[in-house]
């Protein structure tokens, strides 16, 4: 990866033209909100490599519409990376050496998070989303113990891929499923969560954004869906309870409280306004540990 400035990335392809094989632009969306991050003064999130996908995949596109949701998510954006970001660090420091992306898509975690000694970074995703990012990333050194790419469906059967790529069932896993849960069926959602269950040794963890299902249909959200669904994309896997839910799926889940986070409080203290207490919780940042009885 150059440091060097890139030239203008041409204008977001139309529906007639197509992004590179594989790539979303839920992804996109993301690395040009990190991009923009680093122009900052003490970036919450620091992705060197966020405009170097951009320029990769000729996009320049954003969410459609132009709502209060759209105005709010390259910050919401930003939020969620450090919120995870947070997550992942505490887990390794805690012993989840072992620490597996599903639906890795950009995330670039391996190369610019400062990882405690040992831990081994799995990238579960789909083998062309992970070619484009091997050629943005140019043999760039991974900033874990080591990190290992898994080409395979996070949405489908990858579990025989994971253990085939040294994935080791003993050994406490630290699982993100950052957005990709909820772009899924439900049926789709909770075969991916037993296998991740199954895989999960005693002192798991997981992180994973939920959608509020109380708050979707609220005014705030209801025509940033419509926009997205316009596109082709959908929110099709919501909670209403998400404890309850994770509970009942082998793992004790903890809801944050976000607006007891500083960076989140300076961050999306000028949307405050256009908040109601519904829209504050239109999705919940959920993390959680492995219930032991269903642990291996």
């Amino acid at each position: 990866m150059s440091d060097a400035a890139h030239p203008p990335p041409s204008p977001q392809p139309g529906p007639d033209s197509a992004l590179p094989d594989g790539i979303s632009p839920v992804a996109l969306w993301t690395a040009a909100a990190h991009a923009a991050e680093a122009s900052r003064p003490g970036p919450y999130v620091n992705d060197p490599w966020a405009a170097d996908f951009l320029h990769a995949a000729q996009f320049a596109g954003a969410p459609p519409g132009d709502g209060p949701v759209q105005r709010m998510l390259p910050d919401w954006a930003v939020v969620r990376s450090r919120f995870f970001d947070e997550y992942l660090l505490s887990a390794a420091r805690s012993g989840c050496r072992q620490v597996v992306l599903l639906g890795a898509g950009l995330d670039t975690r391996a190369f610019r998070l400062d990882w405690p000694t040992g831990v081994h970074v799995f990238e579960v995703e789909q083998p062309a989303v992970l070619a484009f990012k091997e050629q943005v990333l140019n043999d760039t050194r991974p900033t874990c113990g080591r990190r290992t790419t898994v080409p395979a469906d996070p949405a489908g059967s990858w579990a025989t891929e994971l253990l085939a790529a040294g994935f080791d069932v003993r050994r406490p896993t630290a699982w993100l499923a950052e957005t990709v849960l909820y772009h899924l069926p439900p049926r789709t959602v909770e075969a991916i969560v037993a296998t991740m269950t199954k895989l999960s040794a005693p002192g798991s963890t997981f992180g994973a954004e939920c959608v509020n299902a109380g708050s979707a249909p609220s005014s705030f959200v209801t025509p940033f869906l419509d926009a997205l669904a316009s596109t082709g994309i959908h929110w099709h896997w919501q909670l209403a309870e998400p404890q309850r839910w994770w509970l009942q799926h082998g793992w004790e889940a903890d809801v944050a409280d976000l607006f007891t986070l500083p960076y989140v409080i300076e961050r999306l203290s000028p949307y405050l306004p256009l908040l109601t207490e519904a829209a504050a919780r239109c999705v919940f940042l959920t993390t959680g540990t492995v219930r032991e009885e269903r642990g291996r």
